[in-house]
């Protein structure tokens, strides 16, 4: 089992990490009024967001982004979180280290465990909860980077690479956009909500924490409005660019219309003017040149070159 057990005062913390059945038999021991559905959820890694109110406690499900770098993309690392009067579990796969580096703290520190768990649970639970909200904020600032490097190249760079580049963050912000629109309703209902076994006071720091998660969905926000605008600027030069190429094909081959019918005019079997002169194919090719010639100079005088 990878259960971690830590009290101090009135308060006990229960960190779970890559929970197992037996990590929930556990809590089925310890806490039998927890709901079986519950813990059934704790071992699933594919549940929605949501907060589920019973007399005596609260459960959690709550999800933060974890940046895959092999994928480039973030994907959601779910906690779950039981609180009531006196305890708070967390259940987690690992990856969200905020949780584990306070708990490794608060072991490891009296003070530390005096100025989180001297509060109560509730006072707890939102320590955690403000830790992984401000842990996101590095990931969105790391998106504002990707993004002011694909405004410096998309005029100067490789369009193909500009082009995967734009894909990949647009992706990314659609990932970070769906893990954090959910958590916002979570944390104002802990705002709003009044319950016996969380502090009243609670309400201005849950609060805090809610003005935190809108402007990471703000941020999102801009984000995306910024990359759909780079998209929209990068088809604009992709079409330009094509444009240009297929206008120099085109005159390419306006151009050599008139040649290739001259010449195959001179090449019939029939009896033409200028058949038997010495000089009929240097007339033929000054033709042509002055033929082309012509052309580009109508061309230019038209501006369309």
């Amino acid at each position: 089992m990878a259960t971690e057990v830590l009290t101090h005062g009135r308060v006990t913390w229960i960190n779970i990490e890559k929970p197992i059945p037996e990590d929930m038999d556990y809590l089925r021991e310890r806490y039998p009024f927890f709901h079986p559905l519950d813990l059934e959820d704790c071992l699933s890694r594919i549940e929605r967001p949501k907060i589920d109110e019973y007399d005596n406690y609260l459960f959690i499900i709550m999800q933060f982004p974890v940046f895959d770098s092999s994928r480039r993309v973030s994907r959601s690392g779910e906690v779950d979180i039981f609180v009531g009067a006196g305890y708070l579990v967390t259940v987690h796969d690992g990856n969200l280290w905020p949780i584990t580096k306070l708990f490794d703290d608060c072991q490891a520190d009296d003070q530390v465990r005096q100025r989180h768990m001297g509060g109560g649970s509730s006072r707890l639970m939102h320590d955690v909860i403000d830790r992984l909200v401000d842990y996101c904020f590095p990931i969105f600032y790391k998106v504002d980077a990707n993004i002011r490097e694909i405004e410096e190249d998309i005029f100067t760079g490789e369009m193909s690479r500009v082009v995967q580049e734009i894909s990949w963050v647009r992706r990314d912000i659609i990932a970070l956009q769906r893990i954090v629109k959910p958590q916002i309703s979570i944390v104002a209902n802990l705002e709003h909500k009044d319950r016996p076994f969380i502090r009243e006071e609670l309400e201005v720091y849950f609060g805090d924490v809610l003005d935190h998660l809108y402007k990471a969905w703000d941020m999102l926000e801009d984000h995306r409005d910024v990359i759909e605008g780079l998209s929209d600027t990068s088809n604009t030069l992709t079409s330009y660019r094509i444009n240009e190429v297929i206008k120099i094909l085109t005159i390419f081959s306006v151009i050599m219309l008139p040649l290739t019918l001259l010449s195959g005019i001179y090449g019939m079997n029939v009896r033409l003017p200028l058949a038997d002169s010495p000089y009929a194919f240097l007339f033929i090719l000054l033709l042509m040149i002055v033929i082309a010639g012509g052309m580009l100079l109508y061309f230019k005088k038209r501006h369309w070159i």
